[in-house]
């Protein structure tokens, strides 16, 4: 082997060995299972962080999947979490419209709507409306399909009118 590749090899494995150390500092693992753990972590972090540079992210579809169906049996606290998972970096106009609908789902009363639930998801909805402005959902069992009417029942469901105080509102459906 020619000397000129010896001295390569030599700065590249002290490069990556410099790296490693460093990780180490930043990730500071107490034991061997955190060690495994917190790299799992940051290799997966890293391959979502290229598949977004390079334009091949996608959704984890069997944990969409699972939040699906929570969110269909309306586990709505489960369902977030699920869909939380299947889209970490929150790109997905879809996955982020579910989590919108589960605040709107879970807050909605027949004599007051949680507020604090309602603020989540005015703030999830804005999300949407930035990934996608022309968003619909496809999914038949949603009475709101897309993003602007479910931002109207959060602004209406905060807003505090006369119509609040009718009798008959405890006849409103959720939708």
């Amino acid at each position: 082997m020619k000397e000129k590749y010896l001295q390569i090899l030599g700065i590249f494995l002290t490069v990556v060995y410099g790296f490693f150390v460093a990780w180490l500092y930043w990730a500071e693992p107490k034991n061997l299972e955190d060690f495994s753990t917190k790299a799992k972590e940051t290799i997966e972090n890293t391959t979502t962080q290229g598949q977004i540079i390079i334009g091949t992210y996608e959704v984890d579809a069997a944990k969409f999947a699972d939040g699906l169906k929570a969110f269909r049996t309306d586990n709505f606290v489960a369902a977030r979490s699920f869909f939380e998972n299947a889209d970490p970096e929150r790109r997905d106009a879809r996955t982020q419209f579910y989590i919108a609908y589960s605040f709107y789902r879970q807050g909605f009363g027949k004599l007051y709507n949680d507020d604090e639930l309602f603020k989540k998801g005015l703030e999830q909805i804005n999300r949407v409306l930035t990934l996608d402005r022309n968003f619909k959902s496809d999914d038949t069992n949603l009475q709101m399909k897309t993003p602007a009417e479910l931002k109207n029942e959060f602004e209406e469901g905060l807003r505090t009118t006369v119509e609040d105080f009718n009798p008959f509102r405890l006849t409103r459906e959720r939708k």
